[in-house]
């Protein structure tokens, strides 16, 4: 049982480390605080709105793919649709042992599973969805920042009365205050 556990363990540490890696897209990683939320509607639905420091974008589809399997994944599971060169491949490897195979048998033939599980994702990265979120997370941010020198020039605009508005009731306290100060002199009767 032992012996078991320890084959097992290169495999699920690879499995870990190459799922670690695809967590999180290189696009969500410096997203310096904001919170992105990415949603695919269908028809006439409404997109909510971000608030504050967060971004929403939506890819809208028809209606009629509201409960369909997505578009990447049609047709692929059909024995007609398979390559003949992907059957000859399969039966090539039938067998394979050794190094970088994805078997228990061999040194290192679980090394091979973490290279599978790497090309498995690039090769749905290149034939994902036709949904490019990255694409919408850009377009939305330029659209905030677009605005960001407006809405910093009417903030500074608004700080610069508000101090002034400040400095002037200061002014104007100050001059009543001396000028209750010099009546209070000027009416005290003075002491012999």
């Amino acid at each position: 049982m032992p012996r078991l556990l320890l084959s097992a363990a290169p495999v699920l540490l690879g499995a870990m480390i190459g799922l670690g890696a695809l967590a999180t897209p290189a696009s969500a990683q410096d997203t310096g605080g904001e919170k992105i939320n990415q949603l695919i509607v269908y028809g006439k639905d409404p997109c909510p709105k971000g608030n504050g420091n967060e971004i929403t974008v939506c890819a809208r589809k028809p209606e009629e793919e509201r409960y369909r399997i997505p578009e990447p994944l049609r047709g692929i599971d059909s024995p007609k649709s398979d390559a003949w060169t992907n059957k000859v491949a399969a039966y090539e490897t039938v067998g394979n042992t050794g190094i970088m195979s994805c078997s228990p048998v061999g040194p290192g033939g679980a090394l091979g599973c973490t290279q599978q599980l790497i090309d498995r994702a690039y090769s749905e990265k290149k034939n994902g969805s036709d949904v490019r979120f990255s694409e919408l997370i850009d377009k939305e941010r330029q659209k905030r920042l677009s605005t960001i020198d407006a809405d910093a020039a009417e903030q500074q605009a608004r700080v610069e009365d508000a101090e002034k508005a400040y400095f002037e009731q200061q002014k104007r306290q100050a001059a009543e205050a001396d000028a209750a100060e010099d009546a209070a002199t000027t009416t005290a009767p003075k002491s012999k």
